[in-house]
């Protein structure tokens, strides 16, 4: 190899692999993003990408870590840069992206990423944080008891969480007379920025309650009537890069890359357009502006996401480590078909979505045996996953008069994955924030029933619903077939008897 991939080596990358097509060093930032993971690099750094080459110099990307600086270690000495390899079946289109400027390790230097947040050529935030890390509580309002959340309040200057940088940063703007940004979220909650802009307002109004500064005085307020927060949906699969990858990518380059991101083909955005502050023209290169990403939103959850949940906790409970195998099988395949049909219908009626081409586009993706994704990796965070991506469509079933046969099953599924962890399946196969609490329960041998119930309590599943006794029974009843006969009896209770539980 000769040496590592850079501005300084981009020129000796060989002719097929596509390199940024503009003066990097005439870029300015525009955009923060807080999570720079590899979905984000996969995803928007690649949309904006293509807006820098098309001459928009002004949207570059301040990429912040608030935990690892892993990415930053990663990328740091290759200037921002790194290899996006499309893969298919078929074969594999490298291209380097470029729209990421620099990267900030939050807990390293938070004054640090509260300066590019204030400064006033950012007019736009995005967010890839994961699910879990918009820390609310069981009922979905803000959890004020999280440590990290009383940290902030008694520490504005030098916060841990999104909503404390996002706070702080928006307090000093308006004391500076700085116009407020945009706050883009991109991960995968309902309703992600109507979401994201309600637990800010709430974090707003306790330190408006605290008046640690002058300035925090209307903040909340501010938030709420200032600050625009568009609802997005985010989609395509990128698997963890291995070290595997790793060595194809530098063989194919001729140079080292220490984080390329693995990717499909396939990629969709749909947002809200609200930015009173500009933005991009993301349409341009495929981005669909919309007035309400609502049923965009809900069909992606619950047929996309909701049937990766389902491949991914039968999958390993089959023994089938990535999701082109399990979908493989035909018992999950046929599973996963009954599963749309029944989540299908809690979609709304009237919003024009092709449910049939997305579906067979969804069958066509689950099967591509390039990406390799890994069905453990799907399975982390299934309490903070499973309510938008099952649960809800199970309780609109419940109150349509339908049973969510196969939804429950889901559930059940996550569980009885969850308690397999230290015995059919390795100790720390995939993680859950709740993993004390759910091994205490296990560790109590408690009936079926009482066990299903008490995951529901600990979890908030379909808290206050009235239909939520049916689906603890349905739940319950699943359980017990995976108990007494692993996947295998859980698919035939259901009428599935093809060729499950072959480990790869």
């Amino acid at each position: 190899m000769n040496g590592r991939l850079s501005n300084a080596t981009l020129a000796e990358l060989p002719a097929e692999v596509l390199v940024p097509r503009y003066d990097r060093k005439s870029v300015a930032p525009g955009i923060v993003h807080l999570g720079v993971g590899a979905f984000h690099r996969a995803h928007q750094a690649a949309y904006v990408d293509a807006c820098l080459a098309d001459g928009e110099s002004d949207w570059g990307i301040i990429g912040v870590s608030l935990r690892s600086p892993d990415t930053r270690d990663a990328l740091k000495p290759q200037d921002g840069l790194y290899t996006l390899a499309i893969r298919d079946s078929v074969g594999e289109q490298l291209q380097v992206i470029g729209s990421i400027q620099s990267l900030l390790v939050a807990p390293e230097d938070p004054g640090a990423v509260l300066a590019a947040l204030t400064d006033p050529r950012t007019r736009i935030v995005t967010l890839t944080i994961t699910e879990k890390a918009y820390l609310r509580a069981a009922d979905g309002t803000l959890d004020r008891a999280h440590p990290e959340i009383v940290h902030d309040l008694a520490n504005p200057g030098s916060p841990k969480t999104a909503h404390g940088f996002l706070a702080e940063s928006l307090a000093r703007r308006r004391a500076a007379g700085t116009p407020p940004f945009t706050v883009l979220c991109c991960d995968n909650l309902p309703a992600n920025g109507a979401t994201l802009h309600r637990l800010l307002i709430e974090f707003a109004k306790l330190r408006d309650q605290r008046l640690i500064r002058q300035d925090d005085a209307g903040l909340a307020r501010h938030v709420a009537e200032e600050v625009a927060f568009p609802s997005s949906m985010v989609d395509r699969i990128v698997p963890a890069t291995t070290d595997e990858d790793r060595a194809r990518i530098a063989q194919q380059l001729g140079i080292d890359d220490a984080w390329p991101v693995m990717t499909e083909p396939f990629r969709q955005w749909v947002i809200e357009d609200r930015f009173p502050a500009g933005r991009p023209a993301w349409e341009k290169f495929g981005v669909t502006m919309v007035e309400d990403v609502g049923p965009f939103e809900d069909m992606k959850l619950r047929l996309l996401n909701g049937a990766h949940s389902g491949i991914a906790y039968l999958g390993l409970l089959s023994g089938h480590a990535t999701v082109d195998r399990a979908f493989a099988d035909p018992a999950i395949r046929q599973f996963v078909d009954r599963l749309w049909a029944e989540a299908i219908p809690t979609l709304p009626q009237d919003a024009g979505l092709d449910t049939s081409a997305y579906t067979a586009e969804l069958a066509a993706r689950f099967s591509n045996t390039a990406l390799a994704h890994r069905t453990a990796q799907i399975a982390n965070d299934g309490s903070q996953k499973l309510p938008q991506r099952i649960v809800a469509s199970a309780l609109a079933r419940l109150e349509a008069g339908l049973l969510p046969e196969h939804l429950s099953l889901v559930v059940a599924a996550w569980i009885a994955a969850c308690a397999a962890r230290g015995g059919t399946l390795p100790e720390g196969h995939f993680t859950d924030p709740l993993d004390a609490a759910l091994g205490e329960l296990f560790g109590r041998n408690l009936p079926t029933a009482t066990m299903a119930e008490a995951v529901f309590d600990l979890a908030g599943f379909a808290k206050g619903h009235p239909e939520r006794r049916k689906l603890i029974e349905l739940v319950a009843t699943r359980l017990v077939h995976f108990k007494q006969g692993g996947p295998q009896l859980a698919l035939a209770a259901l009428g599935i008897n093809g060729k499950s539980g072959k480990a790869d």
